[in-house]
């Protein structure tokens, strides 16, 4: 690995840092306009960082070591998926294990320690949130490796960076595999960010809270890592998004000048993005805790439809 891929690899690592607050801050903002309210501002993600990164953590005498290494791992996790994910190039070093099966063991990996943590201390909402999690998790997986199959049937490559520059250097043509995954997706992205209609990330009301029910016993710099993990699987979904159905503008270069305009077609692509899901979160109404698995088992049959359309139309 030379010297110019590591520093554009740490770019990307940087960009995604820094950006993933700032798209949920935009989401946020959105939706405050949405809702003609004018909102907490673009930056209150990371003035809440700040804030919870200068408290104190207050931990439960029952925690185990388990429950305060938990936050670092999940970070890590989503911090590497972000990393791996082709937001800017595809020729960085850890673009190439971008696999789709790790993609998603990343993903799991994450979900069933934040599930032990919040069962550690064995309090009734962390059990209640960890089950649910758990659901979900269950559901979604398989049904975004479909959607991942679909876009791989096309590259014959499982790999994203590969998936990338298939798509890319193509002309732009409508696959009718890829409309079906990229509804699938839709659904599995607003389930896998505890976004409405599955969940709704600004209550804390305790029959219908997922995600809040998993982090209500951290507080200070652990719960402040855990929030910017939220903003960072945000990030990773919004650019697997990207790389699957809009790669576009992601150079396969490295230099400084391709790297910052590729950054600029990625925070105007996520502004849109941002945009359209607090549209869709606004417009929706949250589902009960029972019809999930329906709404995520219609991501799972789009996502096949996604693959047998492929495979027997070969597009």
């Amino acid at each position: 690995m030379s010297l110019s891929q590591f520093l554009s690899q740490i770019f990307a690592t940087l960009a995604a840092l820094l950006i993933a607050p700032l798209l949920l801050g935009w989401v946020n903002q959105v939706r405050a306009w949405l809702a003609n309210r004018s909102g907490p501002g673009i930056f209150m993600p990371y003035r809440l960082l700040h804030k919870l990164f200068n408290k104190e953590s207050v931990v439960a005498d029952t925690a185990s070591p388990l429950f305060r290494f938990v936050p670092y791992l999940i970070f890590g996790c989503l911090l590497l998926a972000s990393a791996i994910i082709p937001t800017l190039s595809t020729d960085l070093p850890l673009a190439r294990a971008a696999d789709a099966i790790a993609l998603v063991g990343l993903f799991a990996l994450a979900r069933v320690f934040i599930a032990l943590a919040a069962m550690d201390i064995g309090t009734a909402f962390g059990t209640l949130g960890a089950r649910r999690e758990m659901l979900i998790g269950f559901l979604a997986e398989p049904a975004l490796l479909t959607v991942l199959f679909s876009s791989s049937l096309i590259a014959n490559s499982t790999a994203l960076k590969t998936i990338v520059q298939t798509v890319s250097q193509r002309e732009f043509t409508i696959y009718p595999s890829l409309v079906f995954a990229a509804m699938a997706f839709v659904l599995i992205f607003l389930a896998e960010n505890a976004r409405v209609p599955v969940d709704n990330p600004a209550t804390h009301l305790e029959l219908t809270m997922i995600h809040e029910a998993l982090i209500l016993e951290y507080s200070g710099r652990h719960l402040a890592i855990l929030e910017w993990a939220a903003a960072l699987k945000l990030f990773a979904y919004s650019t697997i998004g990207i790389a699957l159905f809009l790669p576009w503008g992601i150079t396969d270069g490295r230099s400084p000048v391709q790297m910052l305009i590729a950054l600029a077609f990625l925070i105007f692509k996520l502004a849109i993005l941002g945009g359209v899901l607090a549209l869709v979160e606004t417009f929706s109404a949250k589902l009960r805790i029972f019809r999930v698995p329906e709404f995520l088992a219609t991501a799972f049959l789009l996502g096949v439809i996604g693959m047998l359309t492929n495979i027997l139309l070969g597009t």
